[in-house]
């Protein structure tokens, strides 16, 4: 791994490290986007620590806004009970947002609502991946998602080879479909949307569920750990990937500003206590 990186820093520039973020720089953020999986939590769990530093960013005044290819059903549930103004859901078909007590939602992409027409090309792309991947398995939580089909690549199975992903991959990008793998999943759909345009439409409606000014859209950062954060890496000025990213980085094409020295949910309370020093100084 080392030399593989050893290698990658002669072609690009990598990610500084997050201890070395300036005041400066950090002064100017008002709000705050994450990933989930992987980036606030840590093998499959919600430590204390992450969701005590998710509070601390909330309660200092930041908005905070979750943007996960985690399905409409855990969507629903995150808004209600997290410290959050809103969240961007698979992967950018939707954002739900909280307005008087009421749960409400806005669709990123007009398109996306044909689900007839999405669930005939699910079915045909279904029996094309499970003829060249016997093994595969849809995700646990697919019975909740509403707009993506998410197959499973080492959450509750066996990790796949990484051969078999880019395989996978290209599957789905020959049958016209976008996919973008994640630290637990391939995640499938039809519509013009991916996480940056989700958050970006829900910004343009001016952020429902947002209490007080919207923050100007150069004063967010961004945190995650993954390839399909990859087009938030692409847009935000400010972004940090927690350390488990580093496995990525060969295959990224476009990259965090910092990178911090814990991973996962540690990686998470890391950025949050330097970015709440910085903002309490």
């Amino acid at each position: 791994m080392l030399q593989d990186l050893s290698a990658l820093s002669k072609k690009i520039k990598l990610p500084h490290s997050w201890r070395n973020a300036t005041k400066s720089e950090l002064i100017k953020i008002r709000g705050v986007c994450l990933d989930i999986d992987d980036t606030l939590s840590t093998s499959g769990k919600l430590t204390p620590e992450a969701y005590r530093s998710l509070w601390d960013l909330k309660n200092s005044g930041l908005a905070v806004v979750p943007i996960t290819g985690r399905p409409a059903g855990w969507c629903d549930h995150i808004v209600r009970f997290w410290p959050v103004d809103a969240v961007v859901g698979e992967n950018g078909a939707f954002t739900f947002y909280m307005e008087k007590g009421i749960r409400k939602r806005i669709e990123t992409d007009w398109g996306a609502k044909k689900k007839d027409e999405s669930q005939r090309k699910f079915e045909k792309l279904k029996k094309k991946i499970c003829l060249q991947f016997p093994h595969a398995q849809w995700a646990s939580d697919q019975a909740y998602r509403e707009y993506d089909l998410a197959v499973d690549i080492c959450e509750d199975v066996s990790p796949w080879s990484e051969k078999d992903i880019q395989s996978l991959l290209a599957l789905c990008h020959a049958a016209g479909a976008h996919a973008k793998r994640s630290s637990i999943h391939v995640n499938i759909w039809w519509g013009e949307y991916d996480k940056r345009t989700g958050f970006e439409f829900w910004i343009d409606q001016g952020a429902p569920g947002c209490p007080g000014k919207v923050p100007a859209k150069d004063s967010w950062l961004y945190i995650g750990d993954s390839p399909n954060d990859e087009p938030l890496f692409a847009s935000f000025s400010l972004s940090v990937g927690v350390a488990n990213l580093k496995k990525y980085l060969n295959i990224l094409e476009h990259y965090p500003n910092w990178i911090t020295q814990a991973e996962s949910g540690q990686g998470f309370s890391e950025m949050a206590k330097k970015l709440l020093r910085a903002l309490r100084s």
